[in-house]
């Protein structure tokens, strides 16, 4: 049960710290005509897994529960996206470049096709 209490935390207080930090980005730079939260989000949550890991799996190899709580949990509620940034990175590392490359480009274009599918059956045009 902790596992899961590490994730449920660990999400809830991403979320959180996504919400609060894209409001504050969007309230700041209120006029600039770019998903500028988002990005920014994204970017220093794809920092963020690179440093995390290497610091609580290599380095401090701490228990677990720390990865659950941090990576899979709070980073997960911040953003997806470095999860994705990761998991390219990891097929790169053990010598699959060009599946690092199908992967990473097919997730954007078939990611954004869901998308697009979605608002479609919804209704919209």
């Amino acid at each position: 049960m902790g596992r899961y209490l590490c994730v449920l935390f660990g999400g809830g207080i991403g979320s959180l710290t996504r919400y609060i930090v894209g409001r504050a980005i969007v309230q700041r730079f209120p006029h600039v005509q770019f998903a500028l939260g988002t990005f920014l989000i994204n970017v220093t949550g794809s920092f963020l897994i690179g440093l995390l890991v290497t610091l609580i799996v290599e380095r401090f190899r701490l228990s677990h529960n720390w990865y659950l709580l941090i990576v899979v949990g709070f980073l997960g509620g911040y953003t997806t996206f470095s999860s994705y940034e990761y998991d390219g990175y990891l097929a790169v590392r053990s010598g699959n470049p060009l599946g690092a490359l199908l992967y990473l480009v097919s997730s954007v274009v078939f990611g954004y096709a869901a998308v697009w599918l979605g608002v479609l059956f919804a209704g919209r045009r």
